[in-house]
């Protein structure tokens, strides 16, 4: 009893060493739900790296892509999940930041679009907009007044010939223009349709755009373990994934910076602003 007393507690004490002396990274989710949905949607993905890799993933909350960023490029970040802009954003700020895989759509696409929405009674043309309430998501958001104005300017309008605002979350969009709040919305494709049942029609849709991504810092995360990660996740179907979050259970195919190329070139006419003009 003794011997089997002290096998099990030497048993424990390795174990806690071993726990210990494994690498840990730092992952910052969205910014966009609270910490109770964020744990529930990302920490099957996250208990999936730690048991395949033999490591630690520890969660680093925060209130906005900008505080993201700032972290990221101060060294608190080894991994990030990051739609299209932030990570150029990022990206112009550290070199470093290495996109890993792109998460697909339900559609099995790793590419998605974003869309300007409308109340379906409103019988909306984009051409004759001029002077109305626009709600938006975050400046760092490609849903948000890049892919707003974008579309707007190809209709022969655009963000500054009318009122914008910024709203933070794409639910809250789509919300804000059903309840009358605003007459247009910009938010992601996938979110707005989600809202049919309630009158929401899309009436303008971007070209499709990078996944979001995991994001890794090549000052933090050796390559050797960078190219785990990516093949734990590209090689994980959708079946053993069922429980993730909604955005990454579909699967997901390897990312590099050259897929973002087709949106730089669409940034650089783009002058963001940090806030709304009412």
């Amino acid at each position: 009893m003794i011997l089997r007393s002290v096998m099990t507690s030497a048993l424990i004490l390795l174990a806690g060493l071993s726990q210990a002396g494994a690498e840990t990274l730092t992952f910052a989710p969205l910014p966009m739900e609270t910490p109770e949905t964020v744990v529930k949607q990302v920490k099957p993905m996250l208990n999936h790296l730690e048991k395949a890799l033999d490591i630690q993933v520890k969660i680093e909350f925060s209130s906005d892509y900008a505080e993201i960023l700032g972290k990221f490029e101060s060294g608190k970040l080894d991994l990030a999940y990051l739609g299209p802009l932030p990570y150029l954003t990022l990206r112009d700020r550290v070199a470093a930041a290495t996109p890993l895989v792109h998460f697909k759509e339900a559609s099995g696409s790793a590419t998605y679009t974003c869309a300007i929405v409308a109340a379906a009674d409103a019988k909306t043309d984009l051409a004759k907009v001029k002077g109305r309430k626009v709600a938006l998501t975050q400046p760092l958001s490609t849903c948000g007044y890049l892919s707003t104005d974008g579309l707007l300017r190809q209709a022969g309008s655009s963000l500054e010939d009318n009122k914008y605002r910024y709203l933070d979350k794409h639910d809250e969009v789509a919300l804000a223009v059903i309840r009358g709040e605003f007459d247009l919305g910009g938010l992601k494709t996938a979110i707005g349709r989600k809202y049919a049942h309630m009158g929401l029609v899309v009436v303008a849709e971007s070209a499709p755009l990078p996944g979001f991504a995991l994001v890794a810092n090549a000052k933090t995360v050796s390559k050797e373990r960078m190219n785990q990660l990516r093949d734990a996740l590209v090689g994980m179907d959708s079946e053993s994934a069922k429980s993730w979050g909604d955005n990454i259970r579909h699967g997901a195919v390897a990312a590099f910076d050259g897929d973002y190329d087709a949106l730089r070139r669409l940034r650089r006419k783009a002058n963001i602003p940090n806030n709304g003009n009412f």
